[in-house]
């Protein structure tokens, strides 16, 4: 989307709403006009709540805070139970006119939605200024979710509950709860306290799992109480959210075996680590484990008044079940074929044993593998297709494809995204996900309930990265669930979304600037200083920039085409709404030096080879910033792209080495190595990454003691331009190289 795209979007449909209404229509009449008097107020007890409710959204918006009136009829934003009003779930009646607000809804939830959006028109572009209106709102689909993965890193209550916050503001309402996985089991069983006593503590690998001061292991725990867990469903509850807990099983079942090891399959003592990806470890089939289970579960309904309870089902590989002579016993004893119906058989008796507990039981869409009772729910994650095949064959589906809903994928390609899997699920690819396949039959779409972002936090360690990856995305997940179809336009959504991330500061979240930044790309000659400057805003707002150091505004040149400039030279830029600008302006200085270096997260991959590209931080320190890394952890090698070659006699390299801390199942073996021929495998140049060798360095056994060294190879260009790879040779496990930084040196 180019930024004359942006410009030119209908900014006459609705006011900065996210998500927008299902029916907005100007009245013409005069504005209403917010006082420091007004009042809020509603003709029942339900209605007055709603009122108190709007009171903390408003003030959550950067509103002003305003007092409840005794009398409703005093009041200038006015609630109503009104069972006429509406005849949806959810749903709600707007009217602004200058005398102010009215709501109508015919229960609690849609007097509460009412409530979202009215304090939303009153922060809008002119704050405490809402022009006469009327809308008639109801949600597209009952399932507006969001995942949160608690077990791979650990949140607060603080941070949930500001979480759930976000989820009210954009009319989300179920949040699922990720609290079991091979790193560590998050919630408290009193039946089995091993759980969490054992469960819940890993030691991370590297400088993160050792005390820096002592030499001895440092723990990563965390669990959240019943008392606590019941405290976040209180919560949610009060903002119209269902709160639906995961227990996962037959896999990511690591920390409860090493919690109860006669849980596991194998003789194998295992332990709860840092490692991530797809773990071997599955329950075993015992009718002892089965019973653990519905114990598990028993206290999970006690805790979670949900209709669903999430049993995972996912990614479980049956290795261990195939090696196991008791496994295969126990297939034959129960009539499972093979360990896909032994799996089935798992799922349908813990569906038995939900229904008799009047839950219903949902699970990802490996869950269909074996067969399934008609009853289950099947989440879809790996793609639509499995959504597509379930919801065919009668079973509801949630939506939550890894293409388009995983909000751990970075969302730029800039340099400047934290710790996730580049894979990029930008916002406009989030925002244009329809969850209801054309090809499903019409007498079988109801059974698409919705759809749902997933958090999944191996390489979200902190909060401000978390929130960095849920928002603006999760406005677009949201705007998805509830707008119509038909009214969905992403040029419009960004004329809106301005607005709301002055809501986000507002609230205090860490939402992600890199969308609204420039990105810069040269490409220049070192011997002449002739560089070619490409600037880029990821989501088409316009970008303005000068070059004489002098500060951008919006009335700097407007950024059309490269740029081509001389080195020393200083490129400041910024992209702009509405003549402001979206984020801070960013400075670029470029000089000669400069076209000579490349930091990893500049280079690309090389295209030989598998490829799993991730952005990693770095082990230490334990708290605070580390550094980050791109890494092809398939096949270790960096490409710098037509770099200017000429005269260029050397070739540096730092190089910083950090644990290789994944489990990837049957993938393992598309790792690719180069062969080492020395002890510590090599440093080698490329000219391409397929070709012979420029130079080869060998490696030591250890970097230096910061876990970093510098590499210096003497080379002969091929070509005056041209590609530059960097690869490490061998396989260095547990521990891989990764490239810092590429320097290089032209002959004196």
């Amino acid at each position: 989307m180019s930024a004359l795209q942006v410009q030119a979007a209908d900014t006459t449909s609705a006011p900065s709403l996210v998500p927008l209404p299902a029916s907005y229509q100007a009245d013409g009449g005069k504005d209403f006009v917010l006082s420091s008097s007004a009042r809020v107020g509603g003709n029942d007890e339900a209605a007055r709540r709603a009122a108190a409710q709007f009171v903390t959204l408003l003030k959550q918006n950067g509103g002003p805070t305003l007092a409840v009136a005794d009398n409703a009829g005093k009041a200038q934003i006015r609630f109503r139970l009104d069972p006429s009003a509406t005849n949806t779930a959810e749903g709600y009646a707007l009217k602004v006119s200058n005398t102010g607000i009215d709501i109508s809804a015919g229960d609690d939830v849609g007097l509460f939605y009412g409530a979202v959006t009215a304090a939303q028109l009153l922060t809008g572009n002119t704050p405490g200024h809402v022009a006469a209106a009327t809308i008639a709102d109801t949600p597209r689909f009952p399932w507006r979710g969001f995942m949160l993965d608690s077990a791979r890193h650990f949140q607060s209550m603080d941070e949930i509950k500001k979480l759930l916050d976000a989820m009210a503001q954009h009319k989300l309402n179920t949040f699922h709860w990720h609290l079991t996985d091979d790193q560590g089991w998050r919630m408290e069983i009193k039946r089995y306290p091993k759980l969490t006593e054992a469960g819940s503590c890993r030691v991370p690998l590297g400088d993160a799992g050792r005390n820096a001061a002592t030499g001895e292991a440092r723990q990563y725990c965390g669990y959240y109480t019943q008392e606590q867990i019941r405290e976040i469903i209180a919560y949610a509850a009060e903002r119209h959210i269902q709160v639906i807990p995961e227990i996962d099983v037959p896999g990511h079942a690591t920390a409860a075996i090493v919690a109860y090891p006669e849980l596991g399959t194998t003789d194998q003592k295992l332990v709860i680590d840092n490692q991530w990806g797809v773990f071997p470890n599955l329950f075993n089939t015992e009718e002892s484990t089965f019973q653990f289970l519905e114990n598990v579960l028993e206290e999970v309904i006690e805790m979670f008044p949900s209709k669903y309870v999430h049993v995972g089902g996912d990614e479980a590989v049956k290795d261990q079940w195939i090696a196991s002579k008791r496994v295969q016993e126990r297939m034959r004893e129960l009539g499972a074929k093979d360990e896909m119906e032994m799996q089935s058989h798992i799922i349908k008796r813990l569906e038995k044993f939900l229904e008799q507990h009047d839950r219903r039981l949902i699970g990802w869409d490996e869950i269909l593998e074996g067969g399934l009772p008609p009853e289950a729910t099947v989440m879809s994650w790996r793609g639509t297709e499995g959504g597509l095949k379930a919801a065919s064959e009668g079973h509801d589906v949630v939506m939550s494809p890894v293409t388009h809903m995983y909000m751990d994928y970075l969302q730029t390609e800039s340099p400047n995204e934290p710790p996730g899997r580049p894979t990029t699920i930008t916002l406009q690819k989030a925002y244009e996900f329809e969850p209801v396949p054309a090809e499903l039959a019409a007498d079988k779409r109801a059974h698409i309930l919705g759809l749902q972002a997933n958090m999944f936090n191996e390489h979200t360690r902190n909060d401000q990265n978390l929130e960095h990856n849920l928002f603006p995305r999760l406005a677009a997940v949201a705007e998805t669930g509830w707008s119509p179809q038909d009214k969905r336009d992403f040029s419009n959504f960004l004329q809106r979304l301005p607005r709301q991330l002055q809501r986000y500061q507002a609230m205090n979240i860490a939402y992600a600037k890199t969308p609204f930044q420039v990105d810069m790309q040269d490409k220049g000659e070192h011997r002449t200083g002739a560089v070619q400057v490409s600037l880029n805003n990821p989501l088409g707002y316009p970008v303005h920039y000068t070059v004489d150091g002098s500060a951008v505004t919006a009335s700097s040149p407007l950024y059309a085409q490269p740029l081509q400039l001389k080195v020393p030279v200083q490129v400041q830029t910024a992209a702009f709404f509405d003549g402001k600008p979206l984020d801070a302006a960013k400075t670029f200085k470029l000089d000669a030096a400069s076209l000579l270096v490349r930091e990893d997260t500049q280079l690309g991959l090389c295209p030989n080879g598998g490829k799993l590209l991730l952005r990693l931080e770095d082990d230490g320190p334990a708290e605070g910033e580390r550094e980050v890394f791109n890494v092809n952890i398939f096949n270790p090698c960096w490409l710098w792209s037509d770099v200017d070659l000429s005269d260029i006699a050397r070739i540096k390299v730092r190089a910083g080495r950090i644990p290789y801390n994944f489990q990837l199942a049957h993938d393992e073996p598309s790792r690719k190595f180069a062969p080492a021929r020395t002890a510590h495998g090599e440093m080698e140049i490329l000219a391409n990454c397929e070709g012979k060798p420029l130079a080869s360095v060998p490696l030591p056994a250890e970097p230096g003691a910061d876990g970093f060294l510098e590499l210096d190879a003497a080379i002969t260009a091929p070509a005056k331009r041209g590609d530059l790879c960097v690869r490490f040779t061998g396989d260095t496990r547990p521990t891989m190289w990764t490239l810092d930084w590429i320097k290089l040196e032209p002959a004196k």
